[in-house]
């Protein structure tokens, strides 16, 4: 799938190819080469001022534990964003959309060759928690 710009969001049900360029918190948003930015579907994570945002699941584990354990799913660490945001090298993945997330995010289940399903490989480090209410009987 091609976008046709960087804020494009994915339909729901799409399946697309993201290679990882940056990422802010543990949950997300992952800048994609290809355009898209991916909300991580079914968890939460800490925000990056270490908050949690009303009726969200509230993990342990801190927003740079979880941040930092995304971008090593992910891939490597290259440096810093003017922004704040790790830029990473790693393989592209395989998403598949569950729509938008709000702004210019796709929520998207992905699934990388380095670390397999990344919102299951969340929950199972304890750096994010299962957020039923858009889980959706997803199975790891």
């Amino acid at each position: 799938m091609l976008f046709a710009s960087a804020a494009a969001t994915a339909p729901a049900g799409e399946t697309f190819t993201c290679t990882p360029t940056r990422v802010w918190d543990g949950d997300g948003p992952i800048w994609c080469a290809e355009g898209p930015r991916i909300r991580l579907s079914g968890i939460a994570a800490r925000e990056m001022d270490g908050t949690c945002r009303p009726n969200h699941p509230c993990p342990r584990a801190s927003a740079e534990e979880a941040r930092d354990a995304l971008v090593q799913l992910l891939g490597r660490p290259t440096g810093v964003s003017r922004e704040g945001h790790i830029l990473v090298t790693g393989p592209a993945m395989t998403c598949r959309s569950q729509g938008s997330a709000g702004g210019s995010r796709t929520a998207a289940w992905c699934t990388s060759p380095k670390s397999g399903d990344l919102s299951c490989a969340m929950v199972r480090g304890g750096w994010a928690l299962r957020w039923d209410r858009y889980w959706r009987g997803h199975r790891c």
